[in-house]
């Protein structure tokens, strides 16, 4: 028997200065501080349109000497948009917050990068509608993005609010 989930629904890092972390992914991605946890120096944050109790955990951990990219551990994080037209604004922000780092296009999924105060990288992606993955079904590409031709191509298509019951708030 196989463990069974239906999705992934937090991530947790362990940052070196907390305060700089939460006011990096609330300026980045509108996160709102869900809960605090003093004794262990964590903030728990929710994204604006999520159903889940926190999407991320920050712990603060003090001046750390940073993992080399490409050691063993973990990557990046992948964070869902609903439309190509929110990738791009994506892009946008991250450059004004010099957290930007490239993007590309892996077929099914078109994706642009960056990286927090700490390094710790991470996508932001859309989805292409299922029925347009095709070639792309069993494939993961990693190829130029052409995002204005992606945007001219797919603006406005939504592939990622039927995924996430939205807060009825």
């Amino acid at each position: 028997m196989t463990v069974n989930p239906v999705r992934l629904n937090h991530a947790v890092l362990y940052v070196s200065d907390l305060s700089r972390s939460v006011a990096f992914y609330e300026a980045a991605f509108g996160m709102q501080v869900a809960a605090r946890e003093p004794r262990a120096n964590a903030a728990f944050l929710r994204l604006p349109r999520s159903g889940n109790h926190h999407d991320l955990g920050l712990f603060g951990v003090g001046e750390q000497p940073r993992r080399p990219r490409g050691a063993l551990g973990l990557y990046h994080l992948a964070w869902q948009v609903d439309t190509i037209d929110e990738l791009e604004q994506s892009r946008t922000t991250l450059a004004n917050l010099d957290a930007y780092t490239g993007e590309s296009s892996h077929g099914a999924t078109k994706s642009v990068y960056g990286h927090d105060p700490d390094g710790n990288e991470f996508e932001v992606m859309w989805m292409l509608p299922r029925a347009e993955w095709g070639a792309y079904e069993n494939a993961a590409p990693v190829d130029r993005l052409d995002l204005a031709g992606e945007v001219e191509r797919w603006g406005g298509v939504r592939t990622g609010s039927e995924l996430v019951p939205l807060d009825p708030r």
